[in-house]
């Protein structure tokens, strides 16, 4: 039976649906015909559940797709070893380290490039931000000189994420180069939402550099873009325009700025878990009390 390509049901902005086709997929396949395609196929059922942050119920399939795959050095196993290393380090779990590296390791043995550059990228997330930024140029690196066409997808990602961990080490002009290297890559492809986020980044860094104004007309410039192409409020755009005003002393305009922020973000399915202090400053600043 002719299946289709595992990666080409993925909506990573939409994991629910996300969840569902891979579902429904692996009710079509021959265990018994096909078991280290269905042992794949789990990892990614596996990462749709971890991305909804249910992770017990991750390791539960990924528990099956290991006894499926059997620790055989192929495609299949380095996919489990990258999703077992996800649900550890989305859950703040220890030990996805050395399962990035094994999975590093052993793409790199099989040709898998594709596979190789996502384990160095989940490295440079991962690790501290001195080795973070290694793997990430690492990543960028082996992306570029593989001959395969797949790996290079993984630029972008890479461009916002070296500069994001500039970004953490406060090297925002170094961070800035990076975000509108990104911007670039994005816009000759077309991809017009991850090259907003682009421009979200940049005006972020410059509010960081100083240039407020600058980064409160940019972040307005992109609130309106949302509005005219139909593609809905963005939380994390709200949030920097209060900011910005905030900073610049126009606190009254800033607050409902924060309080729309917050009830856009406080939805968000990482936010309330991973950063509770950023909602609670949204309420504080949202709050006319605060600003008496």
């Amino acid at each position: 039976m002719e299946y289709p390509n595992i990666n080409s049901l993925w909506n990573y902005g939409d994991p629910k649906g996300s969840e569902e086709r891979f579902y429904d997929l692996l009710q079509t396949i021959d265990k018994s015909a096909d078991s280290l395609f269905y042992g794949e196929v789990l990892t990614q059922y596996a990462r749709s559940l971890g991305l909804q942050r249910k992770f017990d119920e991750a390791h539960t399939v990924l528990d099956e797709a290991e006894h499926i795959i059997n620790s055989e050095p192929n495609r299949a196993f380095v996919r489990y070893l990258l999703e077992r290393g996800r649900v550890f380090n989305s859950s703040k779990t220890s030990g996805s380290i050395p399962l990035f590296e094994q999975a590093y390791n052993l793409a790199t043995e099989l040709e898998e490039d594709y596979y190789a550059v996502d384990a160095a990228h989940m490295l440079g997330i991962v690790e501290e931000p001195d080795k973070a930024l290694a793997w990430n140029i690492k990543a960028v690196e082996d992306a570029e000189k593989s001959p395969q066409k797949e790996p290079k997808n993984w630029l972008g990602a890479l461009y916002n994420n070296i500069g994001w961990t500039f970004f953490s080490m406060e090297k925002y002009e170094i961070a800035l180069g990076y975000f509108e290297n990104d911007k670039i890559w994005y816009s000759e492809r077309n991809l017009r939402k991850q090259e907003l986020i682009a421009d979200w980044s940049i005006a972020k860094t410059k509010r960081k550099l100083g240039k407020t104004e600058q980064a409160l007309m940019a972040q307005l410039k992109i609130a309106q873009i949302h509005k005219q192409e139909d593609m809905g409020e963005d939380g994390f755009n709200t949030e920097e325009v209060a900011e910005c005003l905030y900073e610049l002393g126009r606190a009254e305009e800033a607050r409902p700025y924060f309080q729309r922020a917050y009830t856009l973000l406080s939805q968000n399915v990482w936010l309330p878990h991973e950063e509770p202090e950023r909602l609670e400053r949204l309420v504080k600043l949202g709050n006319s009390d605060s600003l008496n």
